[in-house]
């Protein structure tokens, strides 16, 4: 229990203490902050930094100055992370990188850059098609570009090979986390996603190293549990890529009657879907992976491999009952791809709830009665 304790508590102090520890370890050493949903973690790694991915403040952090700066229909994610920024909390980080998400998002980068003009803060431009024979070699141009920055930041050189050990390093977590859900699909009831939850997030901001570390003791760890199987409908929950739910939330929903045996929360750290090859150019690799080994997200328009058929088959694939969309609040994404994953779950006779969360939010009785009900239309269907 403690094991899961401490993940937690990695998540959720704002003093980012495993973040300080690394640096006081490596002095002179950089710490590269990166926004959800994907991050190319491997360019920042294999440059000797730290990389650390921000979900916002949730409820930690009261919002006194990042108003002023954005408008009142903006996600709280967006609000929490500059306003982390604007009180200080950021200080231990020395870059922000940002990437193709939403508006929000976009906007997001370039107010951090005027507001910080002393922090190396970039945004990577990711390819809108994916399918355009030119689409691969921009985006390894793109992480070359990227890479070029990291180098002059850390006065360093990088070559080939240190990309390619760095992608092992990441490969085999991601190998693990694979595992971790498998195990989880097979026997819910051994991996509540509460505990898996907060495990896979504080990946966020350890070294991929030691993260990996206790990925493996959590792998030995869960399977030789005794618990007993509960009367629950097995679930699949979409649309939290970006902003990530309370854990409370999680933990009404396991209470309400629902096993989660596949969800999209903290989706980078389960972005690509095998490993990413380590012969010949690391960058073509990483580039080659992103296009074509990569799960399917609301901020990815792929239309070789539709996101609302992917959601269908991950229901399948997981023999869930149903879907739960948990929709930050002001998501476009999530609301806009609300519509024709509706439109594909009923052609399949699946059946879904959709349900709206804020970070920031702690009371969640309004939503326990709705999914205490759709659990019992189910059950007594």
């Amino acid at each position: 229990m403690y094991f899961f304790e401490r993940s937690f508590d990695r998540c959720s102090d704002l003093g980012f203490p495993s973040v300080r520890k690394w640096k006081e370890q490596h002095p002179g050493g950089q710490v590269i902050a990166y926004f959800p949903v994907y991050a190319p973690v491997e360019l920042i790694h294999a440059a000797g930094m730290l990389p650390v991915g921000l979900s916002g403040a949730g409820d930690r952090l009261d919002i006194q100055h990042a108003d002023a700066r954005f408008g009142s229909f903006i996600c709280s994610i967006v609000k929490t992370t500059l306003e982390m920024g604007l009180t200080g909390h950021l200080e231990p980080f020395d870059g922000f990188l940002f990437s193709t998400i939403c508006d929000s998002a976009r906007n997001l980068c370039f107010v951090m850059k005027r507001n910080f003009p002393s922090m190396y803060v970039d945004f990577l431009h990711l390819p809108h098609n994916p399918s355009s024979p030119a689409a691969t070699q921009f985006l390894a141009e793109e992480y070359r570009r990227v890479l070029g920055e990291l180098e002059r930041l850390g006065n360093c050189k990088v070559n080939d090979d240190a990309l390619a050990c760095s992608i092992a390093l990441y490969n085999r977590n991601r190998a693990l986390i694979r595992e971790l859900y498998e195990l989880r699909r097979r026997s819910p009831e051994l991996v509540p996603t509460s505990e898996l939850y907060q495990l896979i997030r504080c990946g966020n901001f350890l070294p991929v190293e030691e993260h990996t570390t206790e990925l493996e003791q959590a792998l030995t760890h869960f399977p030789s549990r005794n618990a007993k199987k509960r009367d629950s409908i097995r679930i699949v929950v979409e649309g939290s890529f970006c902003e990530q739910p309370p854990l409370p939330l999680i933990r009404l929903i396991e209470e309400a009657g629902c096993y989660i045996v596949d969800d999209d929360f903290v989706i980078g750290q389960n972005w690509f879907d095998s490993d990413i090859p380590t012969d010949g150019d690391p960058l073509l690799a990483l580039a080659c992976s992103y296009l074509d080994r990569s799960v399917y997200s609301s901020v990815r328009h792929d239309f070789r491999k539709p996101r609302w058929e992917g959601l269908v088959e991950k229901v399948r694939r997981s023999k869930a009952d149903a879907v739960l969309f948990l929709i930050a609040k002001f998501c476009e994404p999530a609301y806009f791809d609300y519509v024709p994953y509706k439109q594909e779950l009923e052609g399949a006779g699946i059946p879904h709830l959709p349900l709206e969360f804020e970070e920031k939010s702690f009371t969640f009785d309004r939503l326990r009665t709705e999914i205490e009900t759709f659990v019992e239309s189910l059950i007594f269907d």
